[in-house]
């Protein structure tokens, strides 16, 4: 286990058929866990050959693909086009069944702020702030997402090398100090629409500055 982290463990884990709006069908094991440090109810979805990316990786293969998807009511059930969670969503779940690894879907809503102030952050917006001056005029910080939990459950899957399925080099940077070895960073697709081109750009520009 990483040193600075208590252990996780397997709670529960369970076959689950999924099919998306679009039609897309694949299977997906679900795993729960005990003991994550932030006590939320974080879920991670192996799927594809995910048993055979982990023996792969542990034998100096190719690592499982990974994605860290912060949870995201508006765009992942309802399909807001305020932002691209929904497409990244939808891209990960298909990118990661064809290569083997794993989704974790974090309970981090609003960039770990919480659906009521990720709601209040958007009347913010409206009025012409950016997604992250938002947060900051909420008194929050720009990004209050933690991936401590993430790292555990990688460990309690026997994950300790990964590639990373992201454009935010934050989850990089914190998952290495976790201990964790991104092993390669793959581009997630750009979702651009006229709804959501602010934000994006907003994002664009917040990891130019990084």
């Amino acid at each position: 286990m990483f040193e600075t982290l208590p252990g996780a463990t397997m709670r529960t884990q369970v076959t689950v058929p999924l099919r998306l709006l679009d039609g897309y069908s694949t299977t997906a094991r679900l795993f729960s866990f005990n003991g994550l440090v932030d006590g939320r109810e974080h879920v991670a979805f192996g799927l594809g050959d995910w048993a055979g990316a982990v023996r792969r990786a542990a034998d100096g293969g190719a690592a499982p693909l990974v994605r860290l998807h912060s949870e995201c009511l508006t765009g992942d059930i309802f399909g807001s086009e305020r932002c691209d969670c929904g497409p990244q969503l939808r891209e990960a779940i298909e990118r990661i069944s064809e290569a083997g690894g794993f989704l974790l879907y974090l309970r981090q809503e609003g960039r770990g702020i919480g659906l009521y102030s990720k709601l209040d952050a958007y009347a913010l917006q409206d009025t012409g702030l950016d997604t992250f001056e938002a947060n900051i005029a909420l008194g929050h910080a720009e990004d209050e997402r933690d991936y401590s939990a993430a790292a555990q459950m990688l460990d309690a899957l026997g994950v300790q090398r990964i590639r990373l399925l992201t454009n935010n080099p934050d989850k990089a940077d914190q998952l290495d100090s976790l201990g964790v070895t991104v092993a390669s960073v793959v581009p997630t697709g750009i979702f651009l629409s006229p709804a959501n081109a602010s934000y994006l750009a907003a994002k664009a520009s917040r990891a130019a500055a990084r």
